[in-house]
């Protein structure tokens, strides 16, 4: 079967989805969401909310990606190293969006150096309108022929790893951005690809609950990500 993106031929590519943490990014919904866009493009899916999962290092090293949607939350070092080493050791792919992946186990420093990145604050109402504007620099992307568009949500502004390529960006700050840090106008990493040993990485700022995946380049910017991640 031919796995798009990701460009190899697999009968039954495997992901694993690792859901929890607080409730008001709805990791189930979102979880599930994921789910069929993978089932839809030929993968063998497991959901679990156990992160007991992470330290299973036979399973963790079987797969051919990785998404977790666990929003804060700590992990044990089994937990995080089974992670780490799948990534870094066998190229095993970790994607995923918002908090679910860089608001993710905020006191592990291993976690943000691996995905790229780490929510600090949200600059501005939490439904605001910016532009996710695409990095047309580089035709090879895999978001190359992707349309700016406006999107009415929080916008994330986080460190981000100098490191990762950006494939789209928000402009800060917008109007009704408050705060100290207003007077530092950037171009803020909003989707983003890196490499972490051998495997891939992939992160999307957006999609804060399951309906702003209605709107369709939603799920469609995770499919990319999640066919260019896999191993």
């Amino acid at each position: 079967m031919t796995r798009g993106l990701a460009g190899n031929l697999d009968a039954m590519p495997k992901a694993l989805i690792v859901w929890g943490g607080l409730d008001f990014h709805e990791p189930l919904q979102i979880s599930e969401l994921f789910d069929s866009i993978l089932k839809e493009e030929g993968y063998d899916v497991t959901l679990s909310n156990d992160l007991d999962s992470l330290a299973d290092t036979e399973l963790m090293n079987s797969l051919d990606l990785f998404i977790p949607h666990w929003t804060c939350g700590e992990l044990t070092p089994d937990q995080l190293q089974g992670v780490i080493e799948a990534v870094r050791d066998h190229g095993v792919g970790i994607a995923g969006n918002h908090g679910g992946m860089c608001d993710a186990f905020r006191s592990h420093m291993e976690w943000h150096f691996m995905t790229g990145g780490q929510f600090v604050s949200h600059p501005g109402p939490a439904g605001h309108k910016y532009t996710v504007e695409f990095c047309r620099d580089d035709q090879s992307s895999i978001m190359a022929d992707m349309e700016d568009f406006v999107f009415e949500s929080e916008q994330y502004y986080l460190i981000v790893d100098p490191g990762v390529t950006a494939l789209a960006t928000t402009r800060f700050p917008q109007p009704g951005a408050d705060g100290p840090h207003v007077e530092n106008p950037c171009d803020m990493p909003t989707i983003w690809t890196k490499k972490f040993g051998k495997g891939k990485v992939f992160y999307s700022a957006l999609g804060h609950c399951r309906a702003e995946f209605d709107r369709p380049e939603l799920p469609e910017i995770m499919r990319r990500g999640f066919l260019w991640a896999s191993r």
